[in-house]
């Protein structure tokens, strides 16, 4: 199993190198580059663009800025932002646990949601309950999450007052689990919404795959119960794709928070991304894009492990 794990990790170097040479050249070929936000400035003189410059190391050749940047990035420092002068990696580090709150929200209702009625529609293939969940999944599937965002907000907040609009905490209030959770449930359901169509497609589709198989008929000829047969020898079989499924999630888990947390002013690395964006921070978009990638390589190689453990002839591969 190291030497599986060991393989995967070599692999993904390249990926990686490739990522940050396509990202890196982006922000540099974007409309005005790196100092867009200062050369736009009618105040600021072209002396003053040149000493910027020399400051972040930006009149160099792009080669040995890319070669400080990555090295910095290896090392721990990860550059400064334009506006403030603060530690990329402490600006994005503050918020990491508010996009793990909802990421970790979103993903388990889908989850556990998506994989209940995806088993249900397997079991009762061609029911009422099937089809009512295969159009809802449709359904879903059609509508932006932006648009589930503001109806959402327009329904429980403005209209029945129930659940705040947006935020992590009430402002001025006490900041606690319950407080935490009030403003936590609309985004957490919005992101989870696309993600609870995929799962309980793909739970039922897999789920009918190995219920069709020779084995499962031999079992109920011996006269086992229908529940042993479900989750004594069908559902491991059928388990293989679900986590494949999580793994390659991830960047759109990571998209879906994009817009939830811009939708319902979530401060976490979703909005950042989008203030960044708009302020033109490109060592903290940079940051943010390598934090992305590792966090889909590191999602697809638990992926690898776990079908590696389930069926041990994938670590001959």
């Amino acid at each position: 199993m190291f030497q599986f794990i060991l393989k995967r990790l070599v692999q993904a170097i390249p990926l990686l190198i490739g990522v940050s040479i396509i990202g890196f050249a982006m922000m540099h070929l974007a409309p005005g580059g790196p100092l867009a936000v200062y050369t736009l400035n009618p105040t600021i003189t072209a002396q003053d663009i040149a000493r910027i410059k020399q400051i972040f190391g930006l009149d160099q050749p792009m080669y040995i800025q890319y070669f400080k940047w990555a090295y910095g990035m290896f090392t721990g420092n990860w550059g400064y932002t334009f506006f403030g002068g603060r530690p990329v990696l402490n600006v994005i580090l503050e918020r990491v646990p508010a996009t793990f709150i909802l990421m970790g929200s979103g993903m388990s209702l889908a989850v556990i949601i998506g994989m209940l009625i995806g088993i249900l529609g397997a079991v009762r293939r061609y029911s009422v309950f099937d089809y009512l969940a295969t159009t809802g999944a449709m359904v879903a599937l059609s509508f932006p999450t932006f648009w589930f965002g503001l109806m959402t907000i327009f329904l429980f907040s403005l209209k029945l007052g129930w659940l705040p609009s947006g935020g992590m905490f009430t402002l001025g209030g006490e900041e606690g689990i319950l407080d935490l959770l009030t403003h936590l449930i609309l985004p957490a359901v919005v992101l989870a919404l696309v993600l609870v169509a995929q799962w309980s497609r793909y739970t039922r589709s897999s789920f009918l795959e190995v219920i069709n198989q020779d084995y499962i008929r031999t079992a109920r000829s011996k006269g086992l119960s229908g529940r042993r047969i479900l989750f004594r020898h069908a559902f491991p079989n059928a388990l293989a794709p679900l986590v494949t499924l999580a793994g390659i999630q991830l960047p759109w888990l990571f998209s879906g928070a994009l817009v939830t947390e811009t939708i319902f002013g979530w401060p976490g690395m979703g909005r950042l991304f989008v203030d960044a964006l708009t302020m033109k921070e490109y060592p903290v978009l940079m940051g943010m894009i390598m934090i992305t990638a590792m966090a889909v390589i590191i999602g697809n190689l638990f992926a690898d492990v776990i079908n590696a453990m389930i069926d041990p002839r994938l670590r001959l591969e």
